[in-house]
């Protein structure tokens, strides 16, 4: 049996503490299960065959720790030392790496040491995977592109492009946590192509390419509350809504099986074989029943852009979207981070599907670019009290803002105000009324 002989190094510090930015539950599921994750990326994005990990060393802080908020609104810490147990049972070789200033750790000295080390070792390692987000390790990749080895970088934060234009792949935030959850990972996907206009009958009809139906009794509370749902609804359902409650009432199986097998939930719901099922990505339907979904136009339109955004959206990737879709977007993130509890992959899809109903066929991508920028904006959507619209606008506009003077890209005065008031940022005086609402004297 042929494999990729492949070795990853893990800064664990670099990337829980961004993916604890984002959504902090899925940060602790990273790190107190990484076996699933790690199995999951072992046939991720591969170009042959799976990898097989001849090297998986994680380095680690034991005293790292970030603040976590319980219930009661009271912070404690939760220290990185207690995960070193979780990585041990994976497989993991733990290397300990204290803090060498207040800082700073070795964790980056020792990967590009050992990693440079392995390429002179007996056994050919055909990839490495560099989990972490430290531009610092931009001359190790290029040292591995030199020996003629593929790289794969996988990172929460916003990595510097050099960093990530020099890898052959990149697993970015939305992809890890993706990953994490269970759900498939497409790092061929185009941002304006997320919805097919075709439905996936392939998905639903071809029995041939349908795995046999899981036994046993999380998949037996699958098949009940899929099929109590599908027979009761009188219109289409949502099935980013749909899965997030699977995911909410069965816990843990759902992302340990992959959806009981099948790799998706699409491809779950369809071997239940129920009658008269359509899907298209976001919706599922009974044709006896329903009337079929109104086409969605999946491609934004082509738009001209001020120079200053065409500039961050060349360099900082920003998303080519016409102005009045920006504040759309920051209120329909407002509105799901005050009813629901934050999950990234829930939200993502979520606040794409009710953008679509709106008529902004807006990507999930775009959205995904949106909620990571409010995060390390300061502004994390899963932040007590939830955040309001304008304060969404200001993390996100200023993280923006923040990313292009770390690139070097420089603008006047007036520039900056063209940028701001294309992306929707609030006047300084309806800020200060928000935060007069939320801090009431």
């Amino acid at each position: 049996m042929t494999h990729v002989r492949a070795a990853l190094y893990l800064d664990f510090d670099n990337v829980f503490s961004g993916l604890y930015k984002l959504d902090p539950d899925m940060a602790v599921q990273f790190a107190e299960d990484p076996g699933s994750w790690l199995r999951r990326l072992a046939t991720t994005a591969t170009t042959a065959d799976a990898r097989r990990w001849l090297v998986l060393r994680c380095y680690l802080n034991p005293a790292g720790w970030v603040y976590r908020t319980d219930s009661g609104g009271e912070q404690t810490r939760l220290y990185f030392s207690k995960f070193r147990p979780s990585f041990v049972r994976a497989g993991f070789d733990v290397i300990d790496c204290p803090r060498y200033s207040s800082t700073k750790n070795a964790a980056d000295i020792r990967i590009v040491v050992d990693a440079v080390d392995a390429l002179s070792a007996d056994t050919r390692y055909d990839e490495f995977v560099i989990a972490s987000g430290d531009s610092d390790m931009t001359p190790l990749l290029q040292r591995l592109r030199r020996s003629d080895r593929r790289t794969m970088i996988v990172s929460p934060a916003e990595a510097a492009e050099a960093f990530t234009a020099i890898a052959d792949q990149v697993l970015d935030s939305q992809h890890l946590l993706a990953l994490v959850q269970g759900e498939p990972v497409d790092l061929d996907d185009e941002p304006d192509s997320e919805v097919r206009e075709g439905l996936d009958d392939r998905e639903i009809t071809d029995a041939g390419d349908t795995p046999a139906p899981v036994e046993g009794e999380a998949y037996d509370v699958f098949r009940s509350i899929v099929t109590q749902e599908y027979t009761a609804a009188n219109e289409p359902l949502n099935m980013a809504w749909l899965a997030s409650r699977l995911r909410a009432q069965l816990g843990p199986s759902v992302s340990d099986s992959n959806w009981f097998g099948f790799g998706s939930f699409a491809r779950a719901v369809a071997s239940l074989s129920l009658p008269n099922l359509r899907m298209s990505q976001h919706l599922l339907w009974d044709t006896s029943r329903h009337q079929a979904p109104r086409a969605v136009t999946t491609t934004a339109p082509r738009v001209a852009l001020p120079d200053p955004v065409e500039r961050l959206s060349g360099q900082l990737d920003l998303p080519r979207m016409p102005q009045p879709w920006w504040p759309a977007i920051y209120r329909t993130l407002a509105q799901y981070a005050q009813s629901q509890r934050f999950n990234w992959t829930q939200c993502t899809s979520w606040a794409r599907d009710h953008l679509r109903e709106e008529g902004l066929p807006v990507s999930r991508n775009a959205v995904g670019f949106v909620v990571r920028g409010t995060s390390f904006g300061g502004c994390p959507l899963h932040r007590q009290p939830a955040p309001t619209a304008d304060e969404i606008a200001v993390a996100f506009v200023g993280n923006v803002l923040g990313r292009a003077d770390a690139a070097e890209i420089t603008f006047s005065d007036d520039e900056i105000a063209t940028v701001q008031a294309w992306l929707g940022a609030p006047s300084a005086n309806s800020t200060e009324q928000a935060g007069q609402t939320q801090n009431p004297s």
